[in-house]
């Protein structure tokens, strides 16, 4: 029987590896074929029996954690550094208008009663890390913006699910605001000093631990991600919080063989993603969805068009009135739009269901329908909106992954840089580019055809660079390739300086 499974299992893991290409050719996250997967497999398809929202709540969880373990991995701290303050009032204030909005409008326009609106509005408050991560970094978005919505994505699964988990087991008497805010505040800090200790230490043991493998690396940094997250949560603090500022930590330090634990740690969270999603399709039943489609819709465009944009709208006023920085409207606008929804608050409408919480199963349900119909609509449409509202960057840099050694040594970076139609780059010679010392440009790619550039190779829209920088000088090079691409070789001349 055993050998069933494991034949079953792999079968699914390269059905939805082969399906990924199709996704992303078609800009939909991957989540959705996921979980068609397991609606196929569960009781509407072959009857493969799995019952239990339990089982569920702590798989999902796991789950959760290694897909935030390679979130906080892979993301460059010296792009989300200056979004920070703005994330984190996302994550925080954000969530907070996010569930009350959904609470009041759908107690008043679907008639649940208080406690249950309050805990379809935090399962739905959080965006999903998995979804934003898969769709938001192949779009070619200002280091900023692209900043703010993954180190949100990160930030807020901890708030949501401490508010989920206190609101599933408070009755209507027992809990009041302030007890429930003192919960939540206590719970974050726990979690955040976890993190900021396991995370420096980890990166310091890491540096002077000579292992006798290079393949024990990645495990040894994802084993400090769950020593942080069992920790955390031992603590009773947030153990999301713990993950996500440790693997943020070991994931922008100097650490032997970085690129590799990154590759390690994105095929975890791919696998964590596959059986997570086609467990949850499994636990859906498709005869019970029919009664959730017209009240998920309800919820979904409440949520969508007025519970999302007002929590940024919120979070930017106070974003500017605290001195973090001004947001314009044009990027409150794409904050708004790119509030994915996937696993996350399928996996948390799991908490009150395991509960049994009056009602627990509708949410479920309800929340199910939600995540397939607005993925299935925003997923999709995110490249027209960043174009429409004038966001979209096609000329910034990005990161290549390449395990080198001479590149560790040099504590040095590769970026790919573009060409886009209407940049100035166009017709600039390489030595016009002025980088600093400490960069260069090494290869350029031509109609598919590479080669070396000297001083004087006079550069072509579509052109694909390859710059080697050291760290200390990469946001230099960065600030000076923006300046050209808008301002020309005379950029600087002319008072560009490449900055957001």
């Amino acid at each position: 029987m055993l050998d069933v499974w494991l034949l079953l299992g792999a079968a699914i893991v390269i059905a939805a590896i082969a399906s990924v290409r199709i996704a992303h050719r078609s800009g939909l996250p991957s989540l959705l074929v996921f979980l068609g997967f397991g609606l196929i497999l569960g009781p509407a398809g072959f009857g493969v029996p799995f019952e239990s929202p339990q089982l569920a709540q702590q798989i999902g969880m796991s789950a959760l954690a290694v897909i935030l373990a390679e979130g906080g991995l892979t993301t460059n701290w010296s792009h989300v550094r200056r979004s920070v303050p703005l994330a984190l009032v996302l994550a925080t204030v954000g969530v907070a208008v996010s569930i009350g909005v959904v609470a009041l409008v759908v107690q008043g326009f679907l008639g649940m009663d208080g406690r249950t609106a309050l805990i379809l509005g935090a399962v739905l408050a959080s965006t999903d890390a998995a979804a934003v991560f898969s769709v938001l970094r192949r779009l070619p978005l200002p280091p900023r913006l692209a900043g703010v919505l993954e180190a949100e994505s990160g930030l807020n699964d901890a708030p949501t699910v401490i508010a989920v988990v206190l609101l599933s087991g408070a009755s209507h008497s027992s809990a009041t605001l302030g007890t429930f805010l003192l919960e939540t505040g206590m719970e974050l800090l726990i979690g955040a000093v976890v993190g900021l200790a396991v995370g420096p230490a980890g990166a310091y043991a890491l540096r002077r631990v000579a292992l006798p493998a290079s393949g024990l690396y990645p495990i040894a940094v994802l084993a400090l991600t769950f020593v942080s997250y069992g920790g955390a949560v031992l603590l009773h603090g947030s153990g999301f919080l713990a993950v996500y500022l440790t693997a943020l930590i070991l994931g922008n330090s100097r650490l032997p063989h970085r690129a590799a634990t990154r590759g390690f740690a994105e095929g975890a969270a791919w696998l964590a993603q596959i059986g997570m999603f086609v467990m949850l399709g499994m636990l859906a039943d498709v005869g019970e969805m029919a009664s959730a489609i017209i009240p998920g819709l309800i919820t979904g465009t409440i949520l969508v068009l007025l519970a999302r944009p007002l929590s940024v709208l919120v979070s930017s006023g106070l974003s500017w009135a605290l001195r973090l920085g001004w947001v314009s409207w044009r990027d409150q606008a794409f904050l708004s739009w790119a509030g994915l929804r996937g696993a996350v608050p399928i996996v948390l409408a799991t908490i009150p269901w395991a509960g049994g919480v009056l009602g627990s199963k509708g949410i479920f349900n309800e929340v199910f329908v939600i995540v397939i119909v607005f993925t299935l609509l925003q997923g999709p449409t995110l490249p027209y909106a960043a174009r429409l509202l004038g966001v979209a960057a096609p000329g910034e840099a990005h990161d290549l992954s390449v395990e080198s050694a001479p590149l560790e040594e040099l504590n040095a970076d590769l970026l790919q840089v573009k060409v886009p139609s209407g940049s100035r780059l166009h017709g600039v010679e390489v030595f016009e580019l002025r980088l600093p010392s400490g960069a260069a440009v090494t290869l350029v790619v031509r109609d598919g055809k590479s080669f070396v550039p000297t001083a004087t190779t006079r550069l072509r829209v579509d052109d694909q660079l390859l710059v080697v920088t050291t760290a200390a000088c990469r946001d230099e090079a960065e600030r000076r390739l923006r300046a050209v691409s808008r301002g020309g070789k005379l950029a600087g001349w002319y008072g560009e300086r490449g900055l957001e």
